[in-house]
């Protein structure tokens, strides 16, 4: 039975924090969501073992993972709790076929069958569409992905590139961290234990204690005000998160820009306030070019798994489910 024949098959998206396992079926250019549920990833044995509740009859999985993929089918993830390799998890989950890709690569491949109403506009123009799509976002770690015109998708490691401070204030916290680690990267502060370590760095620079253990507890803070380093953590994210996009945009000519990722959700009310758009445009020569592109948070529960499935169809339409 292939894709066309309407053929059920798992889709799933592996985080740091949660898995999403759901059972699709791909309706002609639409990939439904039959059924999701949602796990904790620590403490869960095996990838395996998350796949294992499902129907005889499902005997394919498109998996997304946070991590690289390498040519071997084994994932590069320091993100994962435990070793992953497609023919591994195919063996032991008793599957007649697994394909791996990473999340935010299927991510992208989800870019055209995003519903309008899961779109939240955050700068830019409201009305415009993209040739070129960038796809980023915090969650445990920072995911980046380039989908073009054509349908191609580029996935990318851009997480781990070095972080570029643009304020007086950012290079300080940058420098509280080099002497705490020997690579400073866009994970460090773009993502959700980056988030709390902002936090922690900016406390030691004002040499007051810290009063959260969680990226939870730190914007829930600056929610309610009580903090205000924790305020000043989240707006410095949201800042850099715009310098970050606006870097990315400029580097794949990118003329729309969709924001994923739970850290992001999180942070939703504090994007329109913060420093984002200014740092997203502020490119120099480039500034008028840069005010022209859409920059939309995605807000969709089941964007990681429509993404594994495209991809998976896209790449393996043909197998036998």
């Amino acid at each position: 039975m292939t894709p066309s024949d309407s053929a059920e098959f798992l889709a799933a998206d592996i985080g740091g924090t949660h898995a999403r396992i759901a059972r699709v079926q791909a309706q002609g250019d639409r990939i439904v969501v039959l059924e999701q549920h949602v796990v904790p990833v620590p403490g869960s044995r095996s990838l395996a073992a998350l796949l294992e509740d499902r129907p005889a009859s499902v005997t394919v999985a498109a998996i997304a993972v946070a991590g690289a993929i390498a040519a071997n089918g084994e994932v590069l993830s320091q993100n994962l709790p435990w070793a992953v390799s497609a023919a591994q998890v195919a063996q032991e989950a008793g599957l007649a076929h697994v394909g791996l890709v990473n999340d935010f690569e299927a991510v992208a491949h989800a870019i055209p069958h995003i519903r309008p109403e899961s779109l939240t506009h955050v700068c830019g123009p409201r009305d415009a569409t993209a040739k070129t799509a960038l796809a980023l976002g915090p969650g445990t770690s920072m995911g980046t992905a380039v989908r073009f015109d054509d349908g191609r998708v580029l996935p990318s490691e851009a997480g781990h590139a070095s972080l570029a401070p643009g304020t007086p204030r950012e290079c300080d916290l940058v420098r509280w961290m080099l002497d705490r680690h020997s690579h400073i990267d866009n994970d460090r502060v773009l993502s959700g234990p980056g988030l709390l370590e902002a936090y922690r760095g900016l406390c030691a620079l004002d040499g007051v204690p810290a009063m959260h253990a969680s990226p939870a507890e730190v914007v829930a803070a600056a929610n309610s005000g009580s903090d205000r380093l924790a305020l000043e953590a989240v707006e410095l994210f949201c800042s850099m998160l715009g310098a970050f996009a606006g870097d990315l945009a400029v580097t794949f000519h990118a003329d729309g820009v969709y924001l994923a990722g739970g850290v992001a959700a999180h942070v939703k009310a504090f994007l329109p306030g913060s420093g984002f758009q200014r740092r997203f445009v502020d490119k120099g020569v480039l500034r008028p070019m840069m005010e022209r592109v859409p920059v939309r948070l995605v807000e969709e529960p089941h964007l990681g798994v429509i993404g594994a499935a495209a991809w998976y169809l896209g790449r393996h339409g043909n197998r036998s489910m």
